[in-house]
């Protein structure tokens, strides 16, 4: 799928978005369906607002990705997967094409919004990624309120990691989504930030490719800006998010091909999951191998749209605009 800038009608802005790749059961209660398109719309709102009002990419990512954090129905921030002892680890990074500039956080259990601390690290820190206690500590030090556990939990993912202890043993992770979002401003200056509570049942201290730069998230001016989703020990290997940024920026290849020729070349070796990504000129890319990938889109030129699918349908109710 790909929003392609026509002719002398490039867009003044964009922004793309992601609330994980995977499949939504078929039997999801209606209810739980609205409730995760409605946190795509508000996400999608947020980030288009910034954008729409000349603000820089980077607080539009952060804003929409913050949305969805606090959500309580995706796979980031309050909601998200449970570790094999039933908690919430959460990884962020998010990062500024202008420079290049990047935070990021890992394994953080008492954050609501990892992406907002990913961001105070890139701004006030003097490191690129702080992980667990270091997190925390760092957050305590910019005046972050941390939550306890219960916070984080619930009563949804408390039977999801059941089913998956059940079906897989002890310390085998189940991949879930990840959320995204990616975007040019009007000042031609790109961004990517990408949000996650990683694989239900995972050993503690596991941190997959959302948090690593080149991994799950990479932008640069002038070049692209690209979130992934899926399973990100396979994102990580294949260091996803470089290597469509590698193939845009040296071969001249399209976003939309670079994006496609990624995640196929993971599919082929095991791995799953889908990409989201845009280009300088505001082309926007959203690439997967899974059965579907949540996912919204728009620009100054497109009306927002919001995509919710659930395994082998859309639930009856197709595309949404808002």
């Amino acid at each position: 799928m790909t929003d392609r800038a026509a002719a002398g009608n490039r867009p003044r802005w964009a922004i793309a978005l992601h609330g994980g790749a995977g499949a939504l059961p078929g039997d999801l209660p209606l209810a739980e369906l609205q409730r995760i398109r409605d946190a795509l719309q508000e996400a999608l709102r947020a980030g288009s607002a910034v954008l729409q009002a000349g603000g820089a990419s980077l607080d539009a990512v952060q804003g929409a990705v913050r949305a969805m954090e606090s959500s309580g129905v995706l796979n980031a921030g309050r909601g998200a997967v449970l570790s094999h002892e039933g908690l919430a680890e959460l990884d962020a990074a998010l990062m500024d094409g202008r420079g290049r500039r990047a935070g990021a956080v890992g394994a953080v259990r008492h954050v609501a919004s990892p992406i907002d601390l990913a961001r105070a690290v890139m701004d006030h820190g003097t490191h690129v990624m702080l992980v667990g206690l270091g997190a925390e500590q760092f957050a305590r030090e910019r005046g972050f309120d941390l939550e306890p556990d219960s916070y984080f939990i619930t009563e949804r993912r408390r039977r999801e990691l059941e089913r998956v202890q059940r079906a897989c043993g002890t310390e085998h992770g189940a991949p879930q989504g990840t959320v995204g979002a990616v975007a040019l401003d009007m000042h031609g200056d790109l961004a990517a930030a990408t949000s996650t509570g990683g694989m239900s049942n995972k050993h503690c201290g596991r941190i997959g490719d959302s948090p690593i730069i080149g991994a799950g998230t990479l932008a640069e001016n002038e070049v692209c800006a690209v979130s992934a989703t899926g399973n990100g020990e396979w994102f990580l290997r294949f260091s996803a998010a470089s290597d469509v940024w590698a193939r845009v920026k040296y071969l001249g290849t399209g976003i939309e091909r670079a994006a496609r020729e990624v995640i196929g070349e993971l599919e082929a070796a095991g791995g799953q999951g889908g990409l989201i990504a845009i280009d300088r000129s505001g082309t926007i890319a959203m690439a997967y191998s899974s059965p579907t990938m949540l996912r919204g889109l728009a620009s100054s030129e497109r009306a927002p749209e919001v995509i919710v699918e659930v395994t082998g349908a859309s639930a009856g109710h197709g595309p949404a605009h808002v």
